[in-house]
């Protein structure tokens, strides 16, 4: 049985749920008054690491940020 649902409208305009909330999530955090806005700007702050293997064996791990350095 197929459904007669109308698509999520992020969906329609060619975006990822993860995308979605991404920007929703930022719109949020840009309507906050200080000093929750500077609160929540410090938490969205995203580090992660990245193993590389080479010939079967997992070399040392390099640390990430998705902030620019300054």
């Amino acid at each position: 049985m197929a459904s007669n649902a109308a698509a999520p409208f992020w969906r329609s305009a060619g975006m990822t749920y993860i995308t979605y909330s991404n920007l929703c999530a930022n719109l949020v955090r840009n309507c906050l008054k200080e000093p929750y806005k500077s609160e929540a700007l410090t938490r969205e702050k995203v580090h992660y690491s990245i193993g590389k293997w080479v010939d079967g064996k997992p070399q040392k791990p390099t640390i990430h940020s998705d902030t620019p350095e300054a």
